[in-house]
């Protein structure tokens, strides 16, 4: 298995008869590009356009503990990260797809934590939301509850 998935694949797969979960996990570092410039908010993103079916999981609060003495985003409490990666619908006998803003950062970092965690089957979107070439749905989806339990 791969851990990386092109768009055209990820379309055929959408389009089959068990589709991937699809993970949004846009972040970047909030530094205004301007003064004055509104800090980058992933979720008003998300909902904006986003690969229809997928959830929107916050790096900062779903991928990371609170930032403190141990840096700026710690690794997750385990149950809180198994908690959240259920809401997003993941479930350990469904493939996961993870895809950010393009940087691949964001994504790595959710790949990481569901395959350190033990689920089986995670690719990253090659080029992020910007190499899809399908349409865009925007609002929120709220996906069936999956049951992956972190190991």
């Amino acid at each position: 298995m791969t851990v990386i998935i092109t768009a055209s694949e990820l379309a055929r797969e959408l389009a089959g008869q068990a589709p991937p979960v699809l993970l949004d996990v846009r972040w970047q570092l909030s530094l205004a590009k301007a003064a004055g410039a509104p800090a980058f908010d992933g979720r008003a993103e998300y909902a904006a356009g986003h690969i229809p079916g997928a959830a929107f999981v916050d790096l900062d609060r779903e991928l990371a503990a609170a930032p403190g003495a141990r840096g700026r985003h710690p690794l997750p409490d385990i149950a809180e990260f198994g908690a959240a990666m259920r809401r997003a619908g993941v479930s350990a006998d469904r493939p996961v797809v993870v895809y950010d803003g393009g940087q691949g950062w964001a994504a790595a970092r959710a790949w990481w934590l569901l395959r350190w965690t033990g689920h089986p089957d995670v690719r990253v979107l090659d080029g992020g939301l910007p190499s899809w070439e399908g349409e865009l749905a925007t609002g929120t989806s709220t996906p069936a509850e999956g049951d992956f339990r972190p190991a």
